[in-house]
């Protein structure tokens, strides 16, 4: 099971702001604090979390390739909210909100690339 998941950035300031922002609007919040390196967002301490900080060894974060951050939300609503969200934030598309056929009967979701590049999927299985 899942725990957390951390994607560096270079720009902490700057990827704290959209987290925030994107984040809040599905009532996430700043969980854990590590200073200087970044912060870990989601709904309590026993959730999983989404944490956005600045690279251990000290030399710049890069994004993966094949690499993607899911976020389960409840409704198609929200996968629509957060899409539109990120990219009024600066978010690059990569992919509408809309029915998939990976992964499954209802599977909802849309794509977007943050400020660093990383790319995320929000998705329901929800009406």
């Amino acid at each position: 099971m899942i725990g957390y998941v951390i994607l560096g950035t270079n720009d902490l300031p700057r990827a704290v702001s959209f987290y925030d922002t994107l984040l809040g609007e599905i009532g996430l919040t700043r969980q854990m604090d590590f200073g200087e390196r970044g912060y870990g967002w989601g709904a309590n301490m026993d959730a999983v979390m989404l944490c956005i900080m600045t690279p251990l060894d000290g030399k710049p974060a890069t994004i993966g390739n094949g690499t993607m951050t899911a976020i389960g939300v409840d409704s198609r609503y929200k996968v629509d909210l957060l899409h539109a969200k990120a990219l009024e934030l600066g978010a690059e598309d990569e992919g509408a909100p809309g029915l998939r056929p990976i992964g499954g009967d209802g599977f909802y979701a849309a794509y977007f690339r943050d400020l660093d590049g990383h790319k995320l999927d929000v998705f329901t299985y929800a009406e």
